[in-house]
């Protein structure tokens, strides 16, 4: 899967590049997508930032961003990307994210837009002392959400490929 994707970025003029790491026995991820605007020049697009350890619901991830004048697309290659180096390189089947909650209509796009990519909320990370874990590993309160890796990967490869100038 993953180098489908990245056979496919390349033919719309993108490099997807992931960089994996092992600290203490995880996986941290860093997956990025580029444009080659010159023999010596990127420009970055989007990137997700993960980490995982060796459980089926062990893929967390942390940061995904896009440039706003990203070719369409990027998005749904980073998610589809991500899902699959999941999918192929851990034992993870499930990842899960938090929907931070900084002002109340951004949380609710947040958790709309992660809807669509196939995620539940299963908690609300709030201010209780049981949530203290919660918020230490994610840097905050909101909305605890899990998803299938393999029907986000499905999701996101299916609009990635719906974007295709050939499509």
């Amino acid at each position: 899967m993953l180098n489908d994707l990245e056979a496919q970025a390349r033919e719309r003029g993108l490099l997807l590049r992931l960089k994996v790491g092992r600290p203490l026995g995880l996986w941290s991820l860093r997956l990025v997508v580029a444009e080659q605007l010159a023999a010596d020049r990127l420009q970055l697009q989007g990137e997700m930032k993960a980490w995982a350890y060796g459980a089926s619901a062990g893929l967390q991830l942390d940061t995904m961003r896009v440039c706003p004048q990203a070719p369409a697309g990027t998005g749904d290659l980073i998610w589809a990307a991500t899902m699959a180096w999941a999918l192929e390189s851990t034992p993870c089947l499930r990842a899960r994210l938090l929907a931070i909650r900084d002002a109340e209509g951004q949380h609710r796009r947040l958790v709309r837009y992660f809807q669509q990519r196939g995620f539940s909320t299963v908690h609300e990370v709030e201010a209780a002392v049981w949530d203290l874990p919660l918020r230490m590993v994610w840097g905050g309160a909101g909305a605890l959400m899990t998803a299938d890796c393999a029907e986000v990967q499905q999701r996101a490869a299916q609009r990635w490929t719906a974007q295709s100038p050939a499509a």
